[in-house]
């Protein structure tokens, strides 16, 4: 199974990303930000921890994403892997694992829920497009 694939959009990026849990389907759209930044990476590794609240799981998504962009642009680091410590629906709590940054190759300026989609196919596998404003 692949982890993600681009997605054909005129003007931003879009990301589907797969998962056989939620917590793959998560790190596996994680990844596919981080790959698209582009980034000219240190060998420095960073770990950071986190901790999301939200009203559902679609929402979950997003704000777990715009905080590890936020983090990402903050400290000018890239996030390539996630440890999840707690994981429902509604929170989320782990470390983002990652690397120092010289330099971005594409600015991805916020995540948003235009045509967002998040759900769980027939066969079990987990399925999440979000649309990045660059």
């Amino acid at each position: 199974m692949k982890k993600y694939e681009i997605l054909e959009h005129k003007a931003d990026l879009k990301i589907r990303a797969f998962g056989k849990t939620k917590e793959e389907l998560f790190s596996n759209m994680l990844l596919a930000m981080t790959e698209s930044q582009k980034a000219t990476i240190l060998p420095q590794e960073v770990r950071r921890d986190f901790k999301i609240k939200s009203s559902d799981l679609p929402s979950l998504l997003v704000d777990f994403l715009s905080e590890g962009l936020y983090l990402s642009q903050v400290n000018k680091e890239v996030y390539k892997e996630v440890r999840f410590k707690e994981f429902t629906d509604n929170e989320i709590k782990g470390e983002l694992i990652g690397q120092k940054v010289e330099s971005f190759g594409e600015d991805i300026k916020a995540v948003t829920y235009h045509d967002l989609d998040l759900h769980q196919e027939k066969d079990g596998i987990w399925e999440a497009t979000v649309l990045f404003d660059i």
